[in-house]
């Protein structure tokens, strides 16, 4: 009955069905994994729910000052407990996951310390943070140095280099879990732990910090239950499961958090101080059905890996191997398929289907991109959604997804664009 409608309604070709019918049944049971892991995230934030004993009085809001919001210090326990810190800070005033990590570096580094990116160039947006480019009120700006650790030729950490790079002016090592834009594996958190632990060695110090955007809930532990001192995200990716409306997070030591909420609000108000109005509800309720829909984003990612493939298109990761992140990259080596590509993404969202996405230069990014996305929340990530910077090798990074049906015609209809060209 679907492939019908797919063909009378969407006009996608019965090769494009049949081969997705084929995939499907390969990956049926490669789903059963993302179940039990979903079920286990689940029990898990149940059991910090409980433990904490949420009422409705925690879901509805402060305005002015914020003093004494239950429901927002209540969140940030839940969070801090759920990531493995000792506190954190959830706010609808973070509006990114790049200013999630800025709060983190700028409170936590000073004027002659040394940050190291332990995984080479970080993600586009964070370099501008950085200074790499002669920012302004940058971490350079400010007398912060800046010092990079290229990975292994086959994407890991390098863990010898890494040592070999810190020094007594080391202040913090940055860790980014998923991919960005790079043809790379994203960071398991058994790599991670013991890129870390090669830090404390030199210098227990030295704060770790980790960029988990689009890593939250897909492996049984987070970066926090293994040594990090501060971990940072968006809520309108994984941990806001769709609902969240806006704001980030940063979880990990109370030194840590304290010297970020002093940048978010200012020094002697830190985190006393922020009206939560009507965040509350759609965040606590967000954080509770991630586990069920990061699931549905991890299937969707994988069934597009098997799909691609079988296309003949080179995709990262491979078929069946583990995952990181919900992010799933196909490396189409052709400009016009990735943007045929991701203008097939939107002809499957709920919102501005009718639109035409087309690359343009965007703040914080060195190259035009195209983004596809008609998002319920404006630029989620964990809803469907694809982009990439129109560069060699010309690969477009698809995420997201409330539900596999959506998913799946999503890549279905990416993949009837590109059938287009010549």
């Amino acid at each position: 009955m679907v492939q019908s409608f797919y063909k009378n309604h969407y006009s996608i070709s019965g090769h494009l069905i049949r081969l997705m019918e084929e995939a499907e049944a390969v990956c049926e049971g490669r789903f059963r994994k993302f179940d039990l892991q979903a079920e286990f995230q689940q029990i898990k934030l149940l059991k910090q729910f409980q433990d904490h004993q949420i009422t409705d009085f925690h879901l509805h809001g402060s305005t002015g000052y914020g003093y004494g919001d239950v429901g927002r210090e209540a969140l940030e326990s839940i969070f801090a407990g759920f990531f493995g810190g000792e506190a954190a800070l959830v706010r609808s005033q973070i509006v990114s996951g790049t200013h999630a990590l800025a709060l983190g570096l700028f409170g936590n580094l000073r004027s002659g310390q040394e940050m190291v990116s332990a995984i080479g160039r970080p993600y586009d947006t964070l370099q501008k943070v950085i200074g790499l480019h002669g920012e302004k009120g940058s971490l350079i700006d400010s007398g912060v140095t800046y010092r990079e650790v290229d990975l292994t030729p086959e994407g890991h950490i390098d863990r010898e280099a890494l040592r070999k790079s810190l020094s007594p002016e080391t202040g913090l090592v940055l860790f980014q879990r998923s991919k960005g834009y790079q043809w790379r594996p994203s960071t398991t958190i058994e790599e991670l732990t013991m890129a870390m632990q090669t830090v404390k060695d030199v210098d227990p110090n030295i704060i770790c910090m980790v960029d988990n955007c689009y890593c939250e809930m897909i492996e049984t532990q987070e970066p926090g239950e293994v040594g990090a001192d501060l971990v940072a995200g968006s809520l309108i990716k994984n941990p806001g499961g769709g609902l969240a409306r806006c704001g980030g997070y940063l979880a990990g030591k109370k030194e840590c958090i304290s010297a970020a909420a002093r940048r978010l609000t200012a020094p002697g108000l830190g985190q006393d101080i922020g009206a939560s109005l009507e965040f509350n509800r759609t965040a606590y309720q967000g954080l509770f059905q991630a586990p069920l829909i990061v699931a549905q984003a991890v299937k969707g990612a994988e069934l597009a890996s098997e799909y691609f493939s079988r296309l003949g298109y080179e995709v990262l990761p491979k078929p069946n191997a583990p995952r990181v992140d919900i992010v799933q990259a196909i490396c189409l080596n052709h400009a016009g398929k990735l943007i045929s590509f991701c203008q097939g993404i939107q002809k499957a969202c709920p919102l501005d289907s009718m639109f035409v996405p087309e690359p343009a230069m965007l703040p914080g990014y060195d190259h035009p991109v195209i983004m596809a996305g008609g998002t319920f929340i404006q630029g989620s990530s964990i809803e469907l959604s694809a982009d990439g910077p129109v560069r060699e090798p010309y690969i477009a990074y698809m995420q997201g997804g409330l539900s596999l049906a959506q998913i799946k015609l999503g890549i279905l209809l990416a993949a009837q664009e590109i059938s287009k060209l010549p």
